[in-house]
């Protein structure tokens, strides 16, 4: 193992051999992203003052939307929504909550192909919807507007938070991002000390911990960034609702996220460093997305057959042993959530951790560690009634039939894997 100090170094000298000697050095445009963006405020606040509508809604998962959910949560942001399920019932809610005409879409994607992200934006465009967008160098996103904030190739998304990203939306939930950046680049200052760095501390303490409780909104963005970042060849901190070790928070004030939002992200890629992983690839994401296709593809069946119960919740159950975890991985609207929660009561009676996912939202965040993380999860994945269908424009298919190809594409993909899973309805 590497001493501490000489770890602290090398992560600073870019060096990719602190973790697998791959393309590690490619994506750690994050360690000076604070710095960056304190040069771009002027921009985004000015391109904010321009623009004159009564709400904003960010289209984009995982690591395109987490980010801004947590800011939107922890500042009360009142008139800035988040859209990142291709529930009908949560997409029909949004549309009938603001008035299209005055509100501005941010469509955020790194790549541009974001299925979900370019489902959304297909149907608020055909109702006429104004838009900006937040994507990478080259994205076909960047076609749908002329207003395009570009973000930093060298950074992966769920790296992204205190990038364009996050920032953009976060001045629009009219956030001082100047106080915002303040705070993180005094934390990325304390990450280079050898005694007294807070983001080395975390990344010790969290490598040693198989299970990691994440609570309150900010367990959202955290359990994405440690999942999908140390989830895979058999390894993994698996983030979970119920049991499991609870770390530090330091969130005394909202604009403490700034801090935040960087020691979690250098202790992440410490954690990945000990745990001999490479913390900024997702090498399992794709089984589910190719899976969703071919569902799609073959749309003789339907929304109904795919996602009927399938298995037993007692027998799943009745399996769990000591170091197993259970996963609710539920495709529903989230509206619904709470009532999640006597399942959840029956999974804690296995004396196992718990976690809880809504989809298609985890697939961006804990669906890598699912499939390529440790072999100990038992997999409850739940549907709900999905009501009639809602076309998106130029697709044969509309967001019933999508998300219900995505659940039974994660469903296939993980059956493939040998993971024990079994399908429930609401």
């Amino acid at each position: 193992m590497i001493e501490t100090a000489e770890l602290v170094e090398r992560i600073w000298e870019r060096d990719p051999s602190v973790w697998t000697g791959g393309d590690e050095a490619q994506w750690l445009g994050w360690l000076d992203e604070p710095a960056r963006m304190r040069e771009r405020v002027h921009e985004l606040v000015e391109f904010a003052s321009s623009v004159d509508v009564d709400d904003v809604v960010l289209l984009g998962m995982g690591g395109s939307s987490l980010a801004p959910e947590v800011m939107r949560r922890l500042f009360g942001a009142e008139r800035f929504h988040v859209l990142d399920t291709t529930h009908p019932s949560a997409v029909r809610r949004l549309e009938e909550s603001v008035d299209v005409g005055r509100t501005l879409f941010i469509a955020a994607s790194k790549s541009g192909t974001t299925i979900e992200t370019r489902s959304h934006v297909d149907y608020f465009r055909s109702r006429g919807a104004r838009f900006a967008v937040i994507t990478d160098p080259g994205s076909p996103l960047a076609e749908i507007s002329d207003d395009v904030f570009y973000g930093e190739p060298t950074i992966g998304g769920r790296y992204s938070a205190l990038s364009v990203f996050g920032i953009l939306p976060a001045v629009f939930m009219g956030i001082d991002v100047e106080r915002l950046l303040d705070r993180a680049e005094e934390m990325r200052e304390a990450c280079r000390l050898e005694e007294g760095n807070a983001g080395l501390e975390l990344g010790l303490r969290l490598a040693e911990t198989p299970f990691l409780r994440v609570s309150g909104d900010f367990g959202l963005w955290v359990e994405q960034l440690v999942a999908e970042s140390t989830g895979k060849e058999g390894k993994g901190i698996v983030p979970v609702q119920h049991g499991g070790d609870e770390l530090d928070v330091r969130l005394a004030d909202p604009y403490e996220l700034g801090q935040e939002f960087f020691r979690w992200e250098f202790a992440t890629a410490v954690a990945g460093s000990i745990l001999g992983v490479n913390p900024f690839t997702q090498p399992d994401v794709q089984a589910a997305k190719d899976n969703t296709q071919a569902v799609l593809s073959g749309r003789d069946q339907g929304p109904g057959p795919w996602t009927r119960p399938e298995g037993s919740l007692e027998e799943l159950l009745s399996q769990a042993t000591p170091g197993d975890y259970v996963a609710i991985l539920a495709f529903i609207d989230p509206a619904r959530e709470d009532e999640l929660i006597p399942l959840r009561e029956q999974a804690e009676q296995t004396g196992c951790p718990v976690a809880v996912g809504l989809g298609p939202r985890y697939l961006h965040s804990t669906g890598q560690l699912h499939k390529g993380g440790p072999d100990t999860g038992l997999f409850v994945q739940v549907v709900d009634d999905l009501g009639g269908e809602l076309d998106i424009p130029g697709k044969p298919y509309g967001f019933r039939t999508l998300i219900a190809a995505q659940a039974a594409g994660d469903f296939r993909a993980l059956r493939e894997r040998g993971r024990p899973i079994v399908r429930v309805q609401l």
